[in-house]
């Protein structure tokens, strides 16, 4: 059986010796994320061990975004081997992985993003239902008491703007199942048609599974 990325990330950081993962923790807090994605805060990175770091990788950036995130700081960090390594290990391009940003779906433009056939609709699609979803209310409602607690739902409704309340809403997609993301997608369909038609497009030209 495969080995998960969380597991996969665990050992790297475990090869490190405790200088450098000091150094991979102070570089990861300072690391320019993508749109969509927050910095983890320097007060949960300060005493996590390797297995705490990668529960913090994946909860914040997914397992996709996490390698990469999680590579190229080892790379700043001066931990290339390791790096190189955790990307084989995943089966990443280390080229594409390491060196270069993948490309996001802009909102200005018509170009289609560079888009992973294995993730979900919603993960895919990430950036611009983020930025493009102008009411949140209707959704977090229906969302409420399935794949959202209490909780959860009343920290999503205290933010200010659409987009903050979508980037809360997407922080808590790792700790879902495909039932939930499948529930999220529905509700975009119902809910904002032209969007949702606008990125199904782009799947079909892309030959990618909506």
């Amino acid at each position: 059986m495969a080995k998960s990325v969380r597991c996969r990330l665990a050992e790297t950081l475990e090869d490190l010796t405790a200088v450098e993962l000091e150094a991979f923790k102070a570089n990861l807090n300072e690391f320019p994320v993508k749109d969509g994605f927050r910095n983890i805060p320097r007060g949960k990175l300060e005493k996590a061990n390797a297995i705490k770091l990668s529960d913090l990788l994946v909860h914040h950036y997914c397992n996709d975004y996490a390698v990469e995130v999680a590579a190229k700081v080892l790379s700043d960090s001066d931990c290339r081997p390791q790096a190189q390594k955790l990307l084989r290990d995943t089966g990443k391009d280390a080229c594409n992985s390491v060196q270069e940003s993948v490309p996001q779906l802009s909102t200005h433009s018509n170009q289609p993003a560079v888009l992973a056939p294995r993730m979900h609709f919603i993960e895919r699609h990430r950036d611009a239902l983020i930025q493009r979803t102008t009411t949140v209310e209707e959704i977090l409602d229906q969302l409420h008491g399935i794949a959202l607690s209490e909780e959860q739902y009343q920290n999503i409704m205290i933010k200010r703007t659409p987009q903050e309340k979508m980037r809360e809403l997407f922080s808590l997609l790792p700790g879902w199942d495909e039932h939930c993301k499948d529930m999220l997608k529905d509700i975009l369909k119902d809910k904002r048609r032209a969007l949702y038609k606008e990125l199904e497009a782009i799947d079909a030209k892309n030959h990618l599974r909506a």
